[in-house]
């Protein structure tokens, strides 16, 4: 039998760029396992379980991918046996957990379409070290699933809402579903989760309603979160025309009230968060996530493993180490450990979305969002 080495299942170009000896840090080989090259410590692991999703949103598949019939994204989605399944992930999750993460978040596509997700994110909970699964979703089914979420410790959901309105949600979407995330957020909300609502901002599709968000911070207990819209993959559905960026955002939902910066607590992960407080004392948080006008590369501290067992540490590069090659071609758990190692080590100082689409360049991210995961 052929003897496995790391680099066998790493993308050819992974390692183009030298490992940088920085003044701070003049012996990166010699650092704890989970510090890069540049002194971020990763802590952090964005899991997507599913490339499937029950929405076709206009943003996410890939654009030409269209059933001009039915006016609805398509998109070809990985074959089951493509997937990890979920021994192969709780494996390098319970290894990442020991190297030292202690954050796991599970994304998709949509987590809440995959049969088996409850028994695994119990199996995960019992994970010595692993202080908390979270859940990013659309909320489709979150109505559905949230008291037996709560009752396998996850406290904390994250959801994607772009529109407050029911027409438009069908046309961003695709599906007539947002009586269904309405009701699901409701139900989520009195069952005591912690819900941040991320909002992808495009202009032209939703820049009327970032006031009735702000409004909904100050009405419910929602962290609300702006996202610039990024341009993702070879095909995307991306146009400038669209962008808006996060100051911009901030000016129109002023009009509402007082914006105050406040320290972000750990968990509030890459947003910039703020204290919204309207003229008759009412008060709400709201965030905003700026990849582009201001990203904060600086301070990131993921990885992100994807659906098909791909381990990336930027999601807007596509460098990646193929983990799943690795776990189903017999590799020891010292080798994933390594390979995981390997991947923090080679961690790019940032991306540079903004100069490419300065320049008129292609992005450096090919990768399809629903394949990545959100």
């Amino acid at each position: 039998m052929k003897f496995l080495k790391v680099n066998d299942f790493v993308n050819p170009n992974y390692f183009e760029q030298p490992t940088v000896v920085t003044e701070k840090n003049t012996n990166p080989q010699q650092l704890h396992p989970l510090v890069d090259q540049f002194s971020r410590t990763i802590s952090y692991l964005r899991l997507s379980i599913t490339d499937r999703c029950n929405l076709r949103c206009m943003y996410c598949m890939p654009k030409g991918a269209e059933d001009k019939a039915k006016h609805t994204k398509t998109g070809e989605i990985l074959r089951h046996t493509e997937l990890l399944s979920y021994e192969e992930m709780l494996k390098v999750v319970r290894i990442a957990v020991e190297m030292g993460m202690n954050k796991l978040r599970l994304t998709g596509g949509e987590p809440l379409v995959r049969k088996g997700l409850l028994d695994f994110i119990h199996k995960l909970s019992i994970l010595k070290n692993l202080e908390e699964v979270r859940l990013t979703t659309n909320g489709v089914l979150l109505a559905d699933y949230a008291e037996q979420l709560l009752a396998e410790g996850v406290r904390q959901i994250n959801v994607s809402l772009d529109t407050l309105q029911p027409k438009k949600f069908s046309e961003i979407t695709g599906r007539d579903y947002f009586g269904k995330v309405w009701q699901g957020l409701l139900k989520a909300r009195d069952l005591g989760f912690r819900i941040k609502i991320n909002v992808v901002a495009m202009k032209g599709v939703n820049d009327e309603e970032f006031i009735d968000f702000a409004r909904l911070a100050l009405n419910e207990p929602f962290q609300i979160r702006f996202i610039e819209f990024m341009p993702l993959g070879e095909k995307s559905s991306w146009d400038k025309e669209q962008f808006i960026r996060a100051e911009d955002i901030k000016n129109i939902i002023s009009k509402t009230g007082q914006l105050t910066p406040f320290n972000n607590k750990r968990d509030e992960g890459p947003a910039r968060m703020y204290e919204l407080k309207a003229p008759n004392g009412q008060k709400g948080t709201v965030g905003f996530i700026t990849p582009i006008s201001h990203h904060f590369c600086d301070q990131c501290n993921r990885l992100r493993l994807t659906s098909e067992g791909k381990l990336r540490s930027c999601l807007l590069n596509d460098r990646e180490t193929d983990l799943k090659a690795l776990l189903r071609n017999g590799a020891s758990e010292g080798m994933i450990r390594e390979s995981i190692r390997q991947t923090i080590l080679n961690k790019p100082k940032g991306h540079t979305l903004e100069n490419d689409l300065e320049k008129g360049e292609k992005p450096t991210c090919l990768g399809q969002m629903s394949q990545i995961g959100g």
